[in-house]
């Protein structure tokens, strides 16, 4: 089976928030989206992160949630 696709798009403003490894962008029509992936160390890093203790207490506080009354 054979397509014939014919599209003109035009974007005056895009805005993309976040890209991450797993993201997929796409304008107009694709037969195969091929994966590629990178890493890059960026900053400058020489040996792994330091492991965090098993004591440590987060930081998040949870306030519960009152819906207001009507």
């Amino acid at each position: 089976m054979i397509f014939n696709i014919h599209q003109t798009i035009q974007i005056n403003m895009i805005k993309i928030e976040s890209i991450a490894n797993s993201s997929v962008f796409q304008i107009g029509s694709a037969g195969v989206i091929k994966p590629y992936s990178t890493l890059a160390n960026t900053g400058g890093f020489t040996e792994p992160a330091p492991e965090i203790e098993a004591d440590v207490i987060p930081l998040t506080s949870f306030v519960p949630f009152t819906p207001p009354s009507s």
